[in-house]
């Protein structure tokens, strides 16, 4: 149904749509003021979500998440190395976010997306202050091999809450992650066990094996608009609305973050509290969505 004119009838489509395109903060306001947004959910319910995991086959551990129509795939590679002298018993882990120029049409060929490293450091910073991983479950030999997991992230559509797709992929890919059997060649170095050289010598870990996951990261990224807190925005109320905040809480819900990169509304105590609470609730329906993809999943 259309908005109602000045007259008191209703406007046609085609006028929401240029009305929509020329007065967007006007037309998100008469939405809000009745608790609803455009897309027909409340203001703070959260996209439909769902998550894939082995979406590649050539990787050790992936998956494919959707919230609304944000997507990403997520993908580790596992490769040996040597520690550092600092932590001989640890094993590391790097990760990249990839906005290529499919994703969005603001995302330029050639031009390198300017969310795409500030996305990136948000994880890092996100995954190993969590605790998720105990990076000594990557160590192998002490002070000679260990394993290094390249996490890369592929934006393959960009409608908003990168952060919160972005996160749940990579713990969704760690989920699916199965460490390779690997062993010692005739020159002392570690190697990984493929089919053809099984039969060298005594593999150093016996069968492929998962990662233990603790204090699991879930996000939710909210807008702060005058009085109201939008969770899950798209790349739309994102662009429009231009505070948001994002908190995450772990699994057993303790707060690991909470990033606000400005914007011109405060964000007073009220508001964060708020964002929380949503948070919490948005962490059970998370961790339903990833215990389900995960039941019944066994190392091959």
């Amino acid at each position: 149904m259309g908005l109602p004119d000045s007259s008191g009838g209703f406007l046609s489509e085609l006028d929401v749509d240029a009305f929509r395109r020329l007065f967007p903060l006007q037309f998100y306001e008469s939405h809000l003021v009745k608790s609803k947004r455009p897309d027909g959910r409340s203001l703070a319910k959260a996209r439909e979500t769902s998550s894939a995991l082995g979406a590649v086959a050539s990787a050790d551990g992936s998956a494919l998440v959707k919230i609304g129509s944000t997507t990403m795939l997520a993908a580790i590679k596992m490769e040996v190395m040597t520690p550092s002298k600092e932590s001989p018993d640890e094993g590391c882990i790097a990760i990249e976010f990839y906005m290529p120029p499919i994703c969005s049409p603001i995302v330029r060929p050639g031009r390198p997306a300017d969310t795409a490293p500030v996305v990136s450091k948000q994880l890092s910073d996100t995954i190993l202050s969590s605790g998720m991983i105990n990076l000594k479950e990557l160590s192998l030999i002490s002070g000679k091999a260990a394993w290094m997991a390249y996490l890369d992230i592929y934006c393959l559509d960009a409608d908003g809450a990168l952060f919160d797709a972005a996160l749940l992929s990579a713990v969704a890919a760690f989920s699916h992650l199965q460490i390779p059997v690997v062993s010692m060649n005739d020159e002392g170095k570690v190697v990984v066990v493929s089919e053809e050289n099984e039969g060298g010598k005594e593999p150093v870990n016996k069968e492929k094996r998962k990662l233990t996951l603790c204090s699991i990261p879930f996000s939710l990224t909210c807008i702060l608009y005058k009085n109201y807190i939008l969770a899950d925005p798209t790349a739309e109320e994102e662009s429009i609305m231009e505070t948001l905040v994002t908190v995450v809480l772990d699994s057993s819900g303790q707060l690991v973050s909470l990033y606000k990169p400005g914007g011109p509304v405060l964000a007073y105590t009220s508001a964060i509290q708020d964002c929380v609470a949503l948070t919490r609730q948005r962490v059970r329906e998370l961790q339903t969505i990833l215990d389900e993809a995960t039941a019944g999943m066994e190392v091959d």
